[in-house]
């Protein structure tokens, strides 16, 4: 499978020039640390529910200390999707935005712990693609299965529509 037939999504776009601005261009600078210290974001660990908080000029997540190092870097993506993307109380939030926001959240996850700059380096025909992806960027398998089909179903889609645009200017001809 190919990348160059992949059309990426303005978010994706935005995920990526984002990282690029604050110097990350590798898996191995994808540091958590770094990235809430570059923004004033603390991060907490405490044995609930993960969560942010912004009170003023104060932002911090809190990621549950009852699960994996993985399960936290997929919380801190998530919850760091709603201090720099969304404002507003959630609780206070009509549930049609409520339900946006957690959309949007869930997609800045997949995109900042698997951005696209990022997927360029690997052989996509790899038996192993998974395994390694999820190594390298330390993450689940299952969010990585998740971006992987994300990918293949637009390069479907494309291809389709690339094959329908063909054949009508065909019958044009």
């Amino acid at each position: 499978m190919l990348l160059s037939n992949y059309t990426t999504t303005a978010l994706e776009d935005w995920v990526s020039n984002w990282y690029q601005r604050i110097g990350i261009n590798n898996p191995k600078q994808i540091n958590l640390k770094y990235i809430a210290r570059y923004y004033d974001v603390f991060i907490h660990q405490k044995e609930m529910p993960a969560r942010y908080d912004v009170f003023g000029r104060y932002q911090a997540i809190t990621l549950d200390s009852r699960t994996s190092v993985i399960e936290q870097r997929e919380q801190f993506f998530h919850e760091f999707a709603h201090i720099l993307r969304h404002c507003g109380n959630q609780s206070m939030l009509p549930d049609a935005f409520r339900q946006l926001q957690e959309w949007d959240a869930r997609h800045f996850t997949m995109y900042a712990a698997l951005p696209y700059h990022m997927l360029h380096n690997y052989e996509w025909d790899n038996p192993c693609l998974i395994e390694d992806l999820a190594h390298d960027f330390r993450v689940s398998e299952n969010l990585c299965l998740e971006r992987i089909e994300k990918i293949k179903r637009n390069n479907s889609t494309n291809f389709h529509i690339e094959t329908m645009y063909a054949k009508a200017n065909e019958v044009m001809e």
